[in-house]
């Protein structure tokens, strides 16, 4: 049976990572447990939820070489709690597990190695993209997917690599749709890749590559996409289903162009927003010559907030309406200095983009009658 000891900074920081893949309620009581199997040089633990998987390493003096499964986030919590020195684990009778540390000690029920699911194994890279470029590029993406279940193809963000080098994500909910795209080096002989990704799969490898500044390795198969981050592994489960064809989507006639301070709009907005309604988080904005004024309202309560935020526009007045909400994603995100808003009317779409940046980055948002 596994026994080993083990720094705990080590443990923790590696628990911390596989136990935000594990669903807090399954039905299946294995997928609540994380596996730990020792190796040559320490430790593998790994989580599943079925669809997204992770698989990391841990330094670890192996005194019995073995494996053993236990609770994800009860270990997690007693491992937290636990002093600042080394731990010991044991695998024990009827799948228990005891773990000790300094003055404490605790008894774990486990279930079985074999119900653990397997875990498919990271094969090779067929490329590998600069960190800070993909974490830039989920960041920036993947707040725009549906919450809605009945729409499994919005649920994710569509990332496409092309042969001349082009890196570009896209995501959609098919209120807004945000873009970004930029170039990145590519091996020998590559031939393009076209893949559907959960946003929990991309959520995970953002906080992967916290943890590194390693480049974000990848692979495919026909089901599954492949991340390796250092020697920390994700897999996840492609989703299936048509993406919407966004190119249609992007505008390309608006002509009434505004330039604004970035950080001047997002906090005014978010001031006016205060007394917004609740559901339909309706803000107005008002664009003539040298300014927007941003207005909401609660007919409800009777209240409302106006500001007046200085902008580059010279054309006539008009006036259009948005959920804050989805306005402040974007400014959320965006980089700092000043924003370019794009409109066609008051009943079009309405594209926003960095005045400057290192990426492609565009944000489309559809009106709302107000």
């Amino acid at each position: 049976m596994l026994e080993l000891k083990l720094n705990k900074a080590d443990f923790q920081r590696e628990l911390g990572l596989v136990q935000t893949v594990i669903e807090k309620r399954h039905t299946i009581p294995i997928l609540s447990h994380i596996l730990i199997e020792s190796t040559e040089s320490g430790i593998v633990l790994c989580g599943t939820d079925l669809d997204v998987s992770l698989r990391t390493e841990c330094p670890a003096e192996v005194l019995q070489e073995g494996s053993l499964t236990v609770q994800a986030r009860k270990l997690f919590e007693i491992v937290r709690n636990l002093p600042e020195a080394e731990i010991h684990l044991k695998g024990e009778e009827n799948h228990r597990v005891s773990l000790e540390c300094e003055r404490s000690r605790f008894k774990i029920a486990g279930l079985s190695r074999e119900n653990f699911p397997e875990i498919p194994l990271f094969r090779g890279a067929r490329l590998a993209i600069p960190s800070d470029v993909f974490k830039t590029a989920i960041e920036r993406t993947i707040f725009a997917t549906t919450q809605e279940e009945s729409r499994y193809a919005l649920s994710g963000v569509q990332m496409e690599v092309f042969d001349d080098g082009r890196l570009r994500l896209v995501a959609t909910d098919g209120h807004r749709l945000t873009f970004i795209e930029t170039k990145i080096e590519l091996p020998e002989g590559f031939e393009g890749m076209k893949v559907l990704i959960p946003k929990k799969a991309l959520a995970e490898c953002a906080r992967l590559i916290s943890e590194s500044d390693e480049s974000v390795e990848l692979d495919t198969d026909e089901n599954h996409i492949y991340f390796r981050v250092g020697h920390r592994q994700l897999v996840s489960r492609l989703l299936a289903g048509q993406f919407p064809n966004y190119e249609m989507v992007l505008p390309k006639d608006n002509h009434r162009i505004v330039q604004l301070s970035s950080e001047a709009f997002a906090a005014a907005l978010r001031r006016v927003s205060l007394v917004s309604d609740d559901r339909s988080h309706a803000v107005r904005l008002i664009v003539s010559p040298g300014r927007i004024e941003l207005s909401c309202q609660r007919a409800d309560e009777d209240e409302e907030a106006r500001e007046d935020v200085l902008a580059s526009y010279e054309g006539e007045e008009f006036e259009i309406g948005f959920n804050s909400q989805y306005l402040l994603d974007y400014f959320a995100v965006a980089p700092s200095g000043d924003a370019r808003l794009e409109f066609k009317d008051s009943q079009g779409p309405a594209l926003i983009r960095p005045e400057q940046d290192d990426y492609d980055y565009r944000y489309v948002v559809m009106p709302m009658r107000i």
